[in-house]
């Protein structure tokens, strides 16, 4: 195989068509290189390590049972395909667990202002949420997961509006209040 054709563009029309081998090797080429990000995904949303890799695993394996379904043409098309899996599986597991991971829009509640008005709040703000780490955990979980999209997984607006199926207006306007809660938290965490 030539330099050049290593470097073309990936083209997965074929999937359907494929044998098994040559859809496995096809597989491991586009879609495997993404475990970091679908872990990094995976942990923030449960909130958990063990979770978060049994969730992985499982999305994988619904990755490849239905990879045929994957119309992309390069790695980042790849990668949203794979996350947007790994976004539907913790979902669904969350919501098993009785856990509700999407929660509506309540402008009190998700104003930065809510983050403790008395001293006693404040200090019990400032014990719980040390870290940043902490502070991204304490975030509802469309905000959690657009922090993680963008700023730890790199993604453009594009993606993760296709990835959580949002308007761009939308995951901006999450992306806003989640970096201005995180800041008030990292002052009260001072």
């Amino acid at each position: 195989m030539t330099a050049r054709a290593q470097n073309a563009p990936l083209r997965v029309t074929t999937v359907r068509t494929m044998d098994s081998g040559r859809k496995l090797a096809l597989f491991e080429q586009v879609i495997v290189p993404h475990l970091n990000a679908a872990y990094n995904l995976s942990r923030w949303l449960t909130r958990n390590s063990q979770d978060a890799e049994d969730i992985v695993q499982q999305a994988y394996l619904k990755a490849f049972r239905s990879f045929e379904t994957f119309h992309g043409s390069d790695v980042d098309e790849a990668r949203a395909w794979l996350l947007t899996i790994v976004r539907n599986t913790c979902f669904t597991w969350l919501r098993k667990r009785g856990e509700q991971p999407v929660t509506e829009f309540d402008e009190q509640l998700h104003s930065a202002g809510d983050l403790g008005s008395n001293g006693e709040s404040i200090l019990l703000n400032r014990a719980a949420l040390s870290s940043l780490k902490g502070c991204v955990e304490a975030l509802p979980a469309e905000f959690r997961e657009a922090i993680v999209l963008r700023e730890l997984e790199e993604l453009s607006y594009k993606e993760i509006s296709a990835i959580v199926r949002v308007p761009v207006g939308t995951v901006m306007s999450r992306l806003a209040r989640a970096r201005k809660r995180l800041q008030g938290c990292m002052e009260t965490a001072k």
